[in-house]
């Protein structure tokens, strides 16, 4: 159980400091220093010379050695630790960087509050930094809907999967979950160059998230004042959607919101002709950010209360 007050004391941090952007400038931060080395594999190993069954077992090789490295760093990190609440505490501390709790509400925020204003080219610009579809396309309800998607997803893959591994397995749990969340979205796209070698990477993050966005979308449901609504097109729509994982607290949110989210979109100039989440319902506006933020805050207040009373259990 001081796993759980660890990542508690982590969420706790993260939510009063975020990621300084002076400790950033100084240190950078543990997913950029992964992925210097996730890079660095990549360009080793990667070669196009090389037959795909070739670069596939390389992908696998160097997925596993990414994970296991992060692995041996937590475990070293947490035998070094004294015993009983200091342990909590400072497991706590070394895990906060992992929960991007702050950061995540801030970029989605930064997009309601022009959105709201009437103000779509800075609105654009703010949700640029948060999705990968093409913010040129975007419309109001564009703009909102990617948001709030990124919202749902992230609060999934950036806090619950992260926390969750963590307060099972303490810091090797949370670091080697960061190194598969990494990887994922370093090399496990299915682009020409990473078709084969990312493979790996992809396969991996889906087993680590598969508990974390169902849990995820159970928590939006819950916090939801419809609530029965936002069940009924988790449990029925979730499976609509491209990934595995993202359409459980997506569809979740959609159902909380009252609105329809993925569908069509634009992605570096190719059109993806996605099924709707929640078909039928309205389009979201700038208003309705605000309102699944509210949703995001609640549901991670509840997970931290949650890990807090394990803790003291």
């Amino acid at each position: 159980m001081g796993f759980a007050g660890a990542m508690a004391v982590a969420m706790a941090v993260d939510a009063l400091l975020g990621w300084p952007s002076w400790l950033f400038a100084r240190i950078g931060h543990p997913v950029t220093w992964l992925g210097r080395l996730i890079s660095a594999i990549d360009a080793a190993w990667n070669r196009d010379s090389d037959p795909p069954a070739f670069r596939r077992a390389a992908g696998v090789a160097g997925a596993l050695l990414v994970i296991a490295i992060s692995v041996a760093i937590g475990w070293v990190l947490q035998s070094l630790l004294p015993w009983g609440w200091m342990e909590i505490i400072l497991a706590g501390v070394l895990a906060w960087p992992l929960v991007a709790l702050r950061s995540l509400h801030d970029h989605v925020a930064a997009v309601a509050k022009p959105l709201q204003a009437g103000n779509i080219a800075a609105a654009r610009d703010a949700v640029s930094r948060i999705v990968g579809r093409d913010p040129a396309t975007l419309d109001e309800a564009g703009i909102a809907r990617a948001a709030i998607e990124s919202l749902a997803e992230n609060a999934s893959d950036g806090i619950v999967a992260p926390v969750f591994w963590g307060a099972l397995f303490g810091l090797p749990g949370i670091l080697g979950y960061k190194a598969i969340n990494t990887l994922d979205s370093m090399i496990g796209h299915r682009s020409e160059r990473h078709e084969a070698f990312g493979w790996a990477a992809a396969r991996i993050d889906d087993v680590a998230n598969f508990i974390p966005a169902r849990l995820t979308g159970f928590l939006f449901a819950l916090l939801a004042s419809r609530r029965s609504e936002a069940l009924s097109c988790m449990t029925r729509d979730a499976r609509r959607h491209r990934s595995p994982n993202a359409g459980w607290p997506e569809a979740a949110m959609a159902g909380a919101l009252g609105v329809r989210l993925s569908g069509p979109r634009i992605y570096h100039g190719s059109a993806t002709d996605e099924p709707w989440l929640n078909d039928g319902a309205r389009d979201p506006l700038a208003a309705d950010i605000s309102r699944g933020l509210t949703i995001y805050r609640r549901a991670m207040l509840l997970l931290a209360g949650v890990l807090a009373i394990l803790a003291l259990a």
